[in-house]
């Protein structure tokens, strides 16, 4: 290093430099993995009319494959983010596309249910790596001032992704049957590695916390800033130790704001997961056939993807916390009205309510993981995400199974969705929470530096 190199921290160095070509290029990257991931969210919803028909299934047979998925989604999150912290963000997101690619590919040859659910879990564990650690690295190369806006930009790949998922399987079903769907599934992955082993970098952050070889740091930082005529020295940023753990997001300054995330991620998840399991189903036991089904359930994914934006723009204006709140709140009240929708046969409610549930909590799902992302620092961010995840999974899992559960009770749908305004509700609570731990923080924070 000469006397006179410049010494600054790495987010300061990503913050000081407009966005570049090749941060524009990873966050692409990482929508394409997050978009197959809704692919294959929302074909499995779909593929289950033609699996409960050629199996000769109960409604509540199929729930053990929804389960499988995501118990694998869950494994996935709690084993590959400590990894990720550990080994670095590329070299766990790789693998994890290669190991969902090939195992949706031989669920595809899957001869009866018990091989295929085993499948579905390992295709679950490769999902369940990926997701969190293209949310991570998205984060990790977004400047402070439009993190929000641009996690959640990226994230929209997983809401277009399950809309695309729903249209595709409902147009292709007929001809390539539920195999081709999965096969569809399992190319897809595998034709992005190469890409993403040529274009996607490791974290910087992460190459500059754990001291990496000072070429690829160079490279990197050339491609951020290709104008600078003398590269910087860059150090962690402040705060911020070498050393990655689990027990981090248990310490005291993390604790409570990690239960709860968590217990929004749960809920906010367990809402989802039971609409895109369960609304083709709900909707076909209404009269609508599986095209029409299609169309309608992408309407929660198209409300998902404009709210996601609009919530990610307000997140960076003003307090993430108050927009996920209302948002929820919102969302609660659109369950109620799409279910009255349905009930009533009223087609503009239903699809007022379909949008406004995507919007209200699809769309602040994606808000939460891109807040998620800014709560935890590098050396336990990958681990924070994916925890949260993980837990948001066991929701998704929760939602997937009682879905069968309360439409065996006899439930209407008017009920069971009104049942779902209420977890919404619980999300909306969770996150004021944090609202008023961050403000009793900065009180306290305040009252330090007056007393010193």
């Amino acid at each position: 290093m000469s006397q006179n190199q410049q010494t600054i921290d790495v987010q300061s160095f990503i913050d000081r430099n407009p966005l570049s070509r090749a941060q524009k290029r990873i966050m692409w990257l990482c929508f394409l993995i997050v978009a197959i991931d809704g692919f294959d969210t929302a074909a499995v919803g779909f593929i289950a009319p033609a699996l409960k028909a050629e199996w000769a299934l109960q409604a509540t047979g199929l729930a053990p494959l929804f389960g499988a998925g995501l118990f694998g989604l869950m494994a996935g999150a709690l084993v590959f983010g400590p990894l990720a912290d550990k080994w670095g963000r590329k070299t766990i997101l790789v693998g994890s596309v290669l190991v969902f690619g090939i195992a949706s590919l031989i669920a595809a040859m899957a001869s009866d249910m018990n091989s295929l659910i085993i499948w579905r879990f390992i295709t679950g564990l490769g999902l369940g790596g990926a997701m969190p650690n293209a949310i991570t690295l998205t984060s990790e190369y977004s400047p402070t001032r439009r993190r929000s806006n641009l996690v959640t930009l990226m994230f929209c790949g997983f809401t277009i992704g399950s809309a695309l998922g729903g249209i595709l399987s409902a147009q292709l079903l007929p001809s390539v049957g539920w195999r081709g769907i999965l096969l569809i599934g399992g190319i897809a992955p595998l034709l992005t590695i190469p890409f993403l082993i040529a274009f996607l970098p490791e974290s910087l952050r992460f190459l500059v916390l754990k001291n990496k070889a000072k070429d690829k740091i160079e490279k990197i930082v050339r491609s951020i800033a290709p104008h600078m005529q003398e590269i910087p020295q860059l150090v962690p940023t402040p705060n911020e130790t070498n050393k990655a753990g689990i027990r981090d997001l248990f310490s005291r300054q993390y604790a409570l704001g990690t239960f709860l995330i968590w217990c929004t991620f749960f809920m906010s998840l367990l809402i989802i997961y039971l609409i895109s399991s369960w609304m083709p189903t709900m909707l076909t036991n209404h009269g609508f056939n599986l095209e029409n089904a299609s169309w309608v359930t992408s309407v929660f994914q198209i409300g998902g993807t404009i709210g996601a934006i609009v919530i990610g723009y307000l997140m960076d204006k003003t307090d993430p916390t108050k927009v996920l709140s209302i948002a929820y709140i919102l969302g609660a009240v659109f369950l109620v009205c799409l279910g009255f929708g349905i009930e009533n046969a009223m087609t503009p409610l239903l699809l007022l309510g379909m949008f406004g549930v995507g919007v209200g909590i699809s769309g602040s799902q994606v808000g939460v993981n891109a807040f998620s992302s800014s709560f935890y620092p590098t050396h336990c961010r990958a681990t924070g995400v994916s925890w949260a995840n993980a837990v948001g999974r066991s929701g998704s899992v929760v939602g997937s199974m009682i879905g069968g559960w309360l439409m065996t009770l006899n439930l209407s749908t008017f009920e069971i969705l009104s049942l779902l305004a209420v977890p919404a509700v619980f999300a909306a609570f969770a996150l004021y929470m944090l609202k008023r731990m961050k403000q009793k923080a900065d009180a306290q924070a305040i009252y330090s530096v007056v007393q010193s």
